[in-house]
């Protein structure tokens, strides 16, 4: 909302505005009556004494009408000089308070320290203590991820996919990298899960069609061997089969795993450092980029993925939404237990205020002059009298409460000279 807006606060603004001009105009007419009952009266005395404070009154009254009139239009709308400040210099007024913010305000020092004095890790780690914080946290961070899943259309993510990511991976050569990433799987034994599911799976498949077995075994033996040969050699073959798996299965150390991984750990080093299976490995991987259903593929795996979260986001229970809760509390458990990480983050944060404010606090300050530039004078005028004009009405009373006060002292000095 622009600051030339009205605001539902305005009205309650406008009415104590009016209620102190009333005030300080009353004070007014109350010493000119004064004056006026006391003016024949003034040699007589105590009565001077009235008269010279009412009439000193009326002067301080309306010296300080002039000065607060002055400040936001031409006093009895008589065009007198350097009156009307704020509507002819509101220009000056805004580079003034531009200058004045970026001195005193938009500054390293000033900046660091606040933001050091307000503990905001220590804060933020107590806030994210409470579950209902982190209910708001999380309902904010569901809010943005849907908006962002929403605003990424399909059109981009095609485009982005088949011009930017495949190209980009097609160029880069990854076939070391793929090599130390398969030695650093083999030798921290990472892959015996697969190879325990693998195993598995075949056994539990042999296990449930034995008949399929005999099949492709029946169509690998001689035609011209006997029919009860050929079922003890597939009988055999099944029960063999079957208990090489188990073997597989239950032990760690099987000569089949140890060739397993003595074949990965040679292809990772070919990967690493043989020429000719690098290339290899580059060729089939520019063949495989290139395919145009890689695209159709990348854009059907992103549905899956957006579907999925969008799902997850709507479910309080689901894994995701547990999970990133878990990690906002354990988070806030860090920051409020641990005085080092608290320390490191306001040290960077710091930083980061320290260089926003060194790179870019001119920039930020001149928001300043250039809104007060786009004002409307006039209209600017009467929204900052609204805002500040009844603090200023508290001038008019002093000034007329003094202007009395300084009366009587002149009054009294002028007879004790007499």
């Amino acid at each position: 909302m622009s600051f030339l807006e009205p605001t539902p606060a305005d009205a309650a603004r406008r009415a104590g505005l009016q209620r102190m001009r009333l005030v300080a105009l009353s004070l007014l007419v109350l010493a000119a009556a004064v004056y006026l009952v006391t003016l024949r009266a003034e040699a007589y005395g105590a009565w001077g004494y009235v008269n010279a404070a009412a009439g000193a009154a009326m002067v301080g009254a309306l010296a300080d009408w002039f000065a607060v009139t002055a400040l936001f239009r031409h006093p009895l709308g008589i065009p007198i000089p350097h009156t009307a400040l704020v509507p002819k210099r509101k220009a000056e007024l805004g580079r003034s308070l531009q200058d004045f913010v970026a001195q005193h305000f938009l500054t390293e020092e000033v900046v660091r320290e606040r933001f050091l004095a307000a503990q905001v890790p220590l804060r933020f780690g107590h806030w994210l203590a409470d579950p209902a914080h982190r209910r708001r946290a999380m309902t904010e961070i569901v809010r943005v991820g849907r908006t962002a899943l929403h605003r990424i259309r399909e059109d981009e993510v095609r485009a982005f996919v088949e011009d930017v990511l495949l190209p980009r991976l097609v160029r880069e050569p990854v076939s070391p990298m793929a090599g130390d990433l398969l030695d650093a799987v083999v030798a921290d034994h990472a892959h015996q899960g697969l190879v325990d599911l693998a195993v598995g799976e075949i056994r539990d498949w042999l296990v449930e069609n034995p008949q399929a077995f005999a099949v492709i075994v029946n169509e690998r033996v001689p035609w011209w061997t006997p029919a009860w040969v050929d079922e003890k050699v597939v009988t055999w073959t099944y029960d063999q089969a079957l208990r090489w798996l188990a073997d597989i299965r239950d032990d760690p150390h099987h000569p089949t795993r140890q060739a397993l991984d003595a074949l990965l750990l040679r292809l990772a080093a070919d990967l690493q450092h043989d020429p000719e299976v690098q290339a290899r490995a580059e060729s089939l991987k520019a063949r495989l980029l290139s395919h145009p259903q890689v695209g159709d593929t990348a854009l059907s795996l992103w549905r899956s993925v957006r579907a999925s979260l969008l799902s997850a986001m709507d479910d309080e229970d689901s894994g995701l939404y547990l999970r990133m809760d878990g990690w906002l509390a354990e988070a806030g458990e860090h920051l409020v237990a641990d005085p080092a990480l608290r320390a490191r983050l306001e040290s960077d944060l710091g930083d980061a205020l320290a260089f926003m404010v060194t790179t870019y606090g001119d920039e930020l300050a001149t928001v300043i002059s250039h809104t007060i530039d786009q004002w409307d004078g006039r209209a600017a005028s009467e929204r900052i009298e609204l805002h500040v004009g009844r603090d200023l009405q508290f001038i008019r009373i002093n000034g007329t409460v003094v202007g009395a006060l300084a009366g009587l002292v002149i009054h009294a000095v002028g007879h004790l000279v007499r």
